[in-house]
């Protein structure tokens, strides 16, 4: 049985090793991508997931490009220092020869999936949330056509896992935090999956070469492109990196590879925590009204990093 999936993104290198993932895994349906800003310009992003597209050979799959900012926080710039300066780790990734985009907005993208594959589509964002917020906005009952959300983002402190535009904030919150709160707090079932489990799924050197070695054409090129991506990481990995957005996928396709907790999340907009993730657990009261009526929704809390590698590594 598959998952249908939107994937909103904005490519990336370890958007690109999620998007393979959904390209190869016979347990996704990809019924849609959606781009954004973060960790480059909504123009770049578009650019680098026309091309992807096509190079994963998943043409059918339309792509609606979105939100060039955030609706609220002025931008802070963009990841190139990550990512590279086209966002693909500059190893001369080519654009598409097709690159027709859908004429749809990504919002209203969002909106028309939904209502098609109603109760069945998993939303899958891996950047900021301003998509699926403007979706939200536009139509208040996209919650009750939508299966989940399974998300890329957030840093909620456990096991000493902090974030990594702030001491509390993870990039993906941070770049548009008034979206985040209005996604954590809506009416429907999502899941982060932040920085907590993501730190602990580490892509060593030794992987990383061994699917350059024997991953055929789409390995020779993730293992190029991680190079870029590695070099940044290095100092706080020792080699290696961290698969980010790549979880989120994992988890949409098998939440049994993740240990979860439960209760409502907020996000805080302003100030010296901006972009922090707060989840109110059992037993922890809070007699202000930022916590009323808003569902409990699900953190990743530990993740059998193995398997998802394994899984991973089997899909070259």
């Amino acid at each position: 049985m598959t998952t249908k999936i939107l994937f909103d993104t904005d490519p990336g290198i370890d958007d690109a090793m999620a998007l393979f993932m959904l390209a190869r895994d016979p347990r996704a349906e990809l019924v849609g991508i959606t781009t954004v800003f973060g960790n480059a310009s909504v123009d770049t992003t578009t650019r680098n997931a026309l091309s992807l597209r096509e190079r994963f050979g998943i043409h059918h799959v339309p792509v609606a490009r979105g939100a060039a900012r955030a609706i609220v926080k002025p931008s802070s710039g963009y990841a190139d220092f990550v990512h590279g300066q086209d966002g693909l780790g500059d190893v001369g990734t080519a654009p598409a020869e097709n690159d027709t985009l859908d004429g749809r907005a990504a919002a209203l993208f969002i909106i028309e999936m939904a209502r098609r594959y109603s109760g069945e589509l998993v939303l899958v964002p891996v950047g900021p949330l301003t998509n699926i917020a403007h979706a939200l906005q536009i139509d208040p009952d996209l919650p009750r056509h939508v299966r989940g959300v399974v998300l890329m983002g957030g840093a909620f402190g456990t096991l000493g896992h902090g974030g990594n535009m702030s001491p509390v904030a993870e990039a993906n919150i941070h770049g548009d935090p008034h979206a985040a709160d209005l996604v954590a707090t809506a009416d429907w079932p999502v899941t982060f999956v932040g920085l907590d489990v993501t730190h602990q799924i580490r892509m060593s050197t030794a992987y990383l070469d061994e699917i350059g070695r024997e991953g055929g054409v789409h390995g020779h090129y993730i293992r190029g492109i991680t190079r870029f991506y590695e070099r940044f990481y290095e100092p706080r990995t020792g080699g290696g990196i961290y698969s980010h957005d790549a979880s989120a996928v994992a988890c949409a396709l098998d939440p049994s590879l993740f240990t979860l907790r439960h209760g409502p999340v907020r996000v805080v907009t302003d100030g010296i925590a901006c972009g922090q993730t707060i989840q109110r657990l059992p037993g922890h009261p809070d007699p202000s009204p930022h916590w009323d009526g808003i569902r409990d929704q699900a953190v990743c809390v530990g993740v059998d990093s193995e398997r998802v590698l394994r899984e991973y590594r089997a899909l070259f």
